[in-house]
């Protein structure tokens, strides 16, 4: 008598491989988001863009001949156990300690780029943010849709087809039939669909108001990080919250409230009053988002460079946002390539970190690199406080 099982997974290899790869693309992403993030043709695109991600290529575990030995050996000795060593490779090519000068002599690794949605990158950004100190509010509850599968028909579309409850139609129908219980051809009959309704849930309302300094001061490098940063968080909110609201406000000596469109295409000019954007957002949050029914999340980016005489009137109507508001968040620019030294030495940051009285809701970041965008991203929406 002889026992026979098939190798299910030989007839899969095709699934398992593409499964494998999709796994080592978004492992190449993760570990790339920094420079994903600050990607400058994304910032710039209309947010529909395919993106390339460069993927180290995959090889299967093989045994092969060392050919740079004349002899080789079949069998060893027999007295080998678990844990030996057989063979190191040794250090050939290319420069370093114990290698000649010059180029190497040993191939590089091959790597390939691979085409990715934009949305399946923004998934893995956004999976671990959200608005921090999110309350329950009396009023204007932000409705948010979800998908949920409840139901099981005989008719749908080829989408929805539920494997294993067709497969089990099919052997139960064969079994009533011929006695035998096994897969067979299928029937219309057999056919079972996956049907879904939407659900309704109500988070608490929330405001986020958009602050950016285009005074002259702002340069391009300036310029590009506080839209890169924005661009991702207005993406982020919309995204996980259908309907957030988002005011933008932009500044220079003077501030205004302005259009998305208007926000990330408006030019630098003029002087810097950092007073005039806070005035205006505490004018906007008074008359039509008051806290005691909105969350709201003021957000302010500027390269720090502040009219002397203003620094005060920030600082005090910074301390009016702090504790009218669940969480101010302000992101300070430096010039590009900066010394360690200037990195350190921001003005309006240190300022704030020094004189406002509450530091429990105030987030304050410095960014000196395309890729600190991402991690200021997780600062300001990172999980803290409870969520409603």
């Amino acid at each position: 008598m002889s026992v026979t099982r098939n190798d299910w997974s030989l007839q899969r290899k095709g699934q398992i491989d593409q499964e494998r790869h999709k796994e080592r693309v978004r492992d190449a992403i993760k570990k790339n988001l920094g420079s994903i993030v600050s990607n400058e043709s994304i910032i710039l695109s209309d947010g529909k863009r395919v993106v390339k991600v460069p993927i180290r290529a995959l090889d299967e575990y093989k045994f092969r001949f060392d050919y740079r030995k004349k002899k080789h050996v079949g069998t060893g000795d027999g007295n080998t156990k678990v844990g030996d060593v057989i063979a190191r490779e040794g250090d050939s090519g290319g420069q370093g300690p114990g290698r000649g000068p010059g180029a190497g002599a040993q191939p590089g690794k091959e790597y390939y780029e691979a085409e990715v949605d934009i949305d399946e990158i923004a998934a893995l950004i956004f999976e671990d943010l959200h608005l921090p100190y999110l309350e329950e509010k009396a009023k204007h509850a932000v409705p948010s849709k979800t998908t949920k599968f409840t139901e099981i028909r005989r008719s749908g579309i080829l989408a929805n087809l539920d494997k294993r409850r067709s497969m089990v139609e099919n052997i139960r129908r064969r079994a009533r039939k011929s006695g035998e219980a096994n897969l067979g051809p299928f029937k219309k009959e057999d056919l079972r669909y996956k049907t879904w309704e939407e659900q309704i849930t109500y988070e608490s309302n929330a405001v986020v108001i958009a602050m950016m300094d285009v005074s002259g001061s702002m340069g391009e490098f300036k310029k590009y990080i506080a839209r890169s940063f924005y661009f991702w968080m207005v993406r982020f909110l919309k995204t996980k919250y259908d309907q957030v609201k988002i005011v933008f406000i932009s500044h220079h000596t003077e501030a205004r409230e302005v259009t998305e469109e208007q926000f990330f295409t408006q030019g630098e000019s003029g002087g810097t009053v950092v007073s005039s954007a806070y005035k205006l957002a505490i004018d906007i949050i008074a008359e039509r988002f008051p806290p005691a029914q909105w969350n709201v999340y003021p957000f302010h980016f500027s390269d720090g460079d502040n009219y002397y005489s203003d620094n005060d009137e920030a600082v005090r109507l910074a301390d009016s946002l702090i504790t009218t508001c669940n969480l101010f968040g302000y992101g300070e620019i430096g010039e590009e390539g900066a010394s360690s030294y200037r990195r350190s030495s921001g003005a309006l940051l240190s300022i704030f970190k020094d004189r406002l009285k509450s530091q429990d809701r105030f987030v304050g970041v410095r960014i000196d690199d395309k890729e600190d965008v991402y991690p200021a991203l997780k600062e300001f929406f990172g999980k803290r406080g409870e969520a409603a």
